[in-house]
């Protein structure tokens, strides 16, 4: 008479060798249903908030949907209207470019500057890492409001203080020729997360680098050239690879300081309604337009259309950055 075997036992076959290795295989099944089990929330969770809405994005891309009739097949027409139809879609793409070509390098290097500031200061750097984080904590939307505000060209403080020196402040948020400028200052004053960062990695550098570099006469620009910026080459790239991706989706400020200053300006009597990506365009970014054309206009296919082209584009810029330094990029070995 045969007995079945008990749940979760073995079934001896009579050889050591293939009893351990079936334990060994049921052992590993029983870690990786653990760490399944684990996971779970996350992989339910990165399922329904961004791998569906993902699947959508690309198959609604191919219709033409306004959320009110069902979606009507279109094909490629969407994408090669985005290509070749589109008035306002390459002056949204320069301006995108041209913000990430100026402001990523400058927040950059401005926080890297604070950190490396940070390090060498003597007393009260606490409050100093405080007083340069701080402003990172500031919602978007009312960093801009406070920004619009201050640079307003009839009473904001800055053209006020500007007059008692006799100098006439510019228009800021209502000249085309300011507006993105004025934009990059707000992004660089709410540099506080990649200051944090690249201060964590200047005071991780090894000391006794810096020790010998000294005695080998290397002076304070020679030991930053040649110690600090190696050592700290992979975050300087985390840093870049980040704004670059940050600054393709760049939205919210421009949204807001757009709508806020040309409704200043309507109060003047210089512009009777609101005017996409005001002052005459100069705030169009990529993202400006796909949020007009999904939620404005209800063009829900071609927004999509337009999302899918942005994933691929940063994608694409990652990819050649990270290619193009990867000589430049060091990265410590442990042997």
């Amino acid at each position: 008479m045969t007995v079945a075997p008990a749940p979760g036992e073995i079934l001896s076959t009579g050889s050591p060798a293939i009893d351990r290795r079936r334990a060994r295989a049921r052992a590993a099944w029983r870690r990786r249903l653990t760490v399944l089990a684990f996971l779970s929330p996350w992989l339910v969770g990165f399922a329904i908030f961004f791998g569906y809405p993902l699947v959508m994005t690309g198959y609604l891309s191919f219709f033409h949907y306004d959320l009110l009739n069902p979606p009507r097949w279109v094909g490629l027409g969407n994408y090669r209207y985005l290509f070749g139809e589109d008035a306002q879609i390459w002056p949204a793409v320069k301006n995108t470019l041209w913000f990430i070509a100026v402001a990523v390098p400058l927040q950059v290097l401005f926080a890297f500057g604070i950190a490396v500031m940070l390090t060498r200061a003597k007393a009260g750097v606490g409050l100093f890492r405080t007083v340069f984080y701080l402003p990172a904590l500031v919602p978007p939307v009312a960093a801009t409001l406070g920004f619009v505000y201050l640079l307003n060209p009839a009473t904001g403080p800055v053209n006020t203080i500007l007059s008692w020196f006799g100098i006439s402040g510019p228009l800021w948020f209502n000249d085309p020729s300011w507006s993105k400028p004025s934009l990059v200052m707000l992004g660089m004053w709410g540099i506080g997360n990649t200051m944090i960062i690249f201060l964590a990695a200047v005071l991780d550098v090894p000391r006794h680098l810096y020790e010998s570099a000294e005695l080998d006469g290397a002076g304070a620009y020679r030991r930053l050239r040649w110690v600090t910026l190696p050592t700290i080459s992979p975050v300087l790239l985390f840093a870049v690879v980040l704004g670059v991706i940050q600054g393709l989706q760049y939205f919210t400020q421009a949204f807001v300081a757009a709508n806020v200053a040309a409704g200043q300006a309507s109060q003047g009597g210089s512009v009777s309604t609101l005017e996409l990506g005001y002052p005459e365009g100069s705030t169009l970014f990529y993202p400006v337009l796909l949020y007009y054309h999904g939620f404005r206009f209800f063009n829900m296919g071609y927004a999509s259309a337009m999302a899918v082209i942005l994933l691929v584009a940063a994608f694409a810029a990652t990819s050649i950055i990270i290619r193009g330094t990867r000589r430049g990029v060091h990265y410590g070995t442990t042997r």
